[in-house]
């Protein structure tokens, strides 16, 4: 029987659902179907408002915990639907969850994903992998960045220096040195897509910048910019992570002035996600050969041609070159992790996170064995 995995990924973005069947039995995982759902702008608003305390939060968290989940299923049985492929097939999913809560630091460290994988194995009938963060976190780690562990398993070039660059509502980096011997890093650069898109639902009620156009309307405000980039997560050192929970729409709101134009707020957080992330490329891997990107970022030509005038005179390309594609990347990595979990090996690097040591992650929800 084919090794076949499925990953399931709903990020930072939230604005779908992905999903992708994968084959491991070459060194290049080979995506064999893919399929998205969308996430309804009630649902997303809804997954959105518990990224904050707020009235009646454990109650919203329980229903949205079975929402979600029922999607996440719906998705995976419309992939098999797709692939022509039963379920007894597949050898697992491995499910990211919607993070709803990640609280890297502090007395009382967590991450939070629902998306309940009771449910989703129960209407499956797959055996399901999840909560894959809480186990590095509880080694030490700051249970983020993952996909870091991926990246160095399959994009990694001896004799080259590559970076790769996941842009999706937070932005990370995975360095990958040329030298086979060195540690690989990774870490959160700050805002990707989110707060974008949270800039424009709220002029516009638009889920996203399509093509970057309103933000190409703009003009950018120096000053602004720079008062964004004064923040101190852009100076924290490594390992280090975040999310929306730091970087929302009133983190960005505070220095803004009242007569300033929206349109030219869009052009400097457009501005922010791409210089952020060219300083962390300069800073952590200043001699970068080639720069691959995936995540939802790359549908922004005018984020990713300012990018690739700050990383000049490095390539600056999408994951498509490396055998998959931009969108599918993140959800490849969940499966491979889930792969990783049955066969209990290590799903973490500790030059990533900061844990003290690998460790296997997520927890195993059988699937029915009828």
């Amino acid at each position: 029987m084919m090794d076949k995995y499925i990953g399931l990924m709903s990020g930072t973005s939230m604005d779908a659902v992905d999903t992708v069947l994968v084959s491991f039995e070459s060194s290049t995982p080979r995506i064999l179907a893919q399929h998205s759902l969308p996430l309804t702008d009630d649902l997303r608003q809804q997954l959105i408002s518990l990224h904050q305390p707020g009235k009646d939060e454990l109650n919203r968290l329980a229903k949205l915990d079975i929402t979600l989940a029922q999607l996440l299923a719906d998705t995976v049985n419309g992939l098999l639907i797709e692939a022509g492929c039963k379920a007894e097939e597949i050898i697992a999913i491995g499910s990211h969850g919607q993070t709803v809560r990640h609280i890297p630091d502090g007395d009382y460290r967590t991450t939070y994903q629902i998306g309940d994988p009771n449910l989703i194995a129960e209407l499956t009938g797959i055996t399901t992998v999840a909560d894959f963060r809480r186990r590095d976190m509880a080694a030490g780690g700051q249970g983020a960045p993952l996909a870091p562990a991926f990246h160095n398993q399959v994009f990694r070039k001896a004799g080259l220096n590559r970076v790769i660059v996941n842009i999706g509502g937070i932005a990370n980096i995975t360095i990958l040195p040329a030298d086979e011997e060195e540690a690989v890093i990774g870490f959160d650069t700050g805002p990707g897509n989110g707060l974008m898109d949270a800039w424009i639902f709220k002029h516009q009620a638009k889920p996203y910048d399509s093509n970057g156009e309103w933000a190409a309307s703009g003009e950018l405000i120096p000053d602004l910019l720079n008062e964004y980039l004064s923040d101190p997560y852009f100076k924290l050192s490594i390992p280090k992570s975040t999310g929306k929970e730091y970087f929302h729409l009133d983190w960005l709101k505070k220095p803004i002035g009242k007569k300033t134009r929206a349109e030219d707020v869009q052009t400097t957080l457009c501005e922010l996600t791409a210089v952020s992330i060219a300083n962390a490329i300069k800073q952590t891997a200043p001699a970068s050969d080639e720069i691959y990107v995936c995540g939802g970022g790359v549908e922004n030509p005018v984020l990713m041609g300012r990018l690739a005038e700050l990383v000049s005179p490095a390539k600056l390309a999408t994951t498509s070159e490396l055998g998959i594609s931009p969108q599918w990347v993140e959800a490849s990595c969940f499966a491979w992790l889930a792969k990783q979990t049955l066969q209990q090996q290590p799903g973490n690097l500790p030059s990533v996170t900061g844990a003290s040591h690998p460790v296997i992650l997520g927890g195993i929800f059988w699937g029915r064995a009828d």
